[in-house]
């Protein structure tokens, strides 16, 4: 599909895929720990890394030579979809928390607690439903996925 919403999603949005990036990043690095702390199957935990691979999302380290034992990093790529993540972590939150609370809080590097929002760079404004026009982009295109944004005028 040509939309950029449909090809995140066909990266990042399998099922246990957000998980497996929030351990990533929570610094659980190896294998081992990532299949002990989601109870994700050993052959299903291989394919989703494998795929973040492929998309370079993770890459794989190796940390030991004999025998070669691997653990796995973030890239560039998926460091920057982090964000996006403690965003759908603060939407959880709000609409579906658990019992007890929020499992985890946000500390910024300033040291304060907060909540991602998501916000105009230009103004600051609040960047939501409300407040978004979108409009057609360089690569926008009649077919499934953006035949809004591609009509003939």
């Amino acid at each position: 599909m040509h939309c950029s919403i449909a090809q995140a999603v066909g990266v990042v949005a399998e099922p246990w895929t957000p998980l497996i990036l929030r351990d990533l990043f929570l610094g659980l690095r190896r294998f081992d720990q990532l299949s002990e702390d989601l109870g994700i199957s050993r052959n299903l935990l291989t394919q989703r890394l494998d795929r973040l691979q492929a998309a370079g999302v993770v890459e794989k380290v190796a940390y030991q030579e004999r025998p070669v034992r691997h653990e796995y990093h973030l890239t560039e790529a998926g460091r920057d979809i982090v964000p996006a993540l403690i965003t759908l972590m603060a939407w959880g939150d709000r609409w579906s928390t658990p019992p007890g609370g929020p499992p985890a809080l946000l500390v910024h590097s300033c040291g304060e607690r907060f909540t991602p929002t998501v916000t105009c760079p230009h103004c600051g404004g609040p960047a939501d439903a409300d407040t978004i026009t979108v409009v057609a982009g360089p690569g926008a295109a009649q077919g499934p996925g953006t035949m809004v944004l591609a009509r003939p005028d």
